[in-house]
């Protein structure tokens, strides 16, 4: 597929476990990495939800607009809390049924015998969606439209991740440099600002403190689709430095 220059994803999780700090989320930073550095898509905005099906729908209907495309986590196994698939069904008013292809791949994998009620309900969703093949645990993830749905356990998420990349338009990489000081925010803030102005079309500059080696510092990260420019910005933040005389711990 070729590339736009900016593609543009939502993060959709889904699950009252992780709403209720009874399974902390691992799976946000997995998806936005593998996302910016495999296909150029940057990730603005990330939700979570419970499983209600109104608030699903209503959630779905609204990213599907905004970007390129969302991502789903959770929802899609065999217990009566998974409805993700029926709500994205409902939410662009698809037939929600046995999807033939998901359905083959689970009775083949279980085996007649052992392919019991709620393993066949990991077949249904969508019945138009295309299938996301899971390497793991053989249930698929699908795609509806420009949502992408994916189980929730990382392990088998991150083992599927790969199988999203065909149906993805790439977009241009974003490059990094992080520059890491021994100071404080307020001392170089208003510098920054100004470089932030000067190149705002083409470059995000993040200041984010840390606590090292006893002492207070700042990671300075600046991000931008252009290696070329984010050369520049790094040598502006340079001369800012050796102009307040701040002790760089790495670049």
């Amino acid at each position: 597929m070729k590339k736009k220059k900016k593609v543009k994803a939502a993060i959709l999780i889904i699950g009252n476990e992780i709403l209720s700090g009874r399974t902390q989320d691992k799976n946000i930073a997995f998806i936005c990495n593998w996302l910016n550095i495999n296909c150029g898509i940057t990730v603005p905005e990330v939700r979570i939800i419970p499983d209600v099906e109104k608030i699903i729908i209503k959630n779905i209907r609204f990213l599907s607009k905004q970007f390129n495309y969302v991502f789903t986590t959770g929802g899609i196994g065999p217990t009566h809390d998974d409805i993700t698939a029926k709500s994205i069904a409902k939410a662009f008013k698809i037939k929600y049924g046995y999807h033939k292809e998901a359905y083959e791949i689970l009775e083949n994998y279980y085996g007649k015998e052992k392919f019991n009620d709620g393993r066949k309900k990991m077949a249904k969703m969508p019945v138009k969606a295309e299938l996301i093949y899971n390497p793991s645990s053989a249930a698929p993830g699908f795609i509806t439209k420009n949502v992408l749905s994916l189980p929730g356990v990382p392990s088998i998420l991150n083992s599927m991740i790969e199988n999203c990349k065909k149906y993805l338009v790439k977009g241009l990489k974003v490059h990094s440099k992080t520059i890491n000081l021994f100071t404080v925010e307020s001392i170089i803030s208003k510098q920054l600002g100004v470089i932030q102005k000067k190149y705002k079309k083409n470059v995000d500059i993040g200041s984010y403190p840390f606590f090292r080696l006893g002492k207070i510092g700042v990671s300075i990260v600046s991000r931008s689709t252009s290696k070329k420019i984010l050369m520049n910005v790094h040598k502006d933040i340079i001369k800012i430095i050796k102009y307040k005389k701040i002790k760089i711990l790495n670049i």
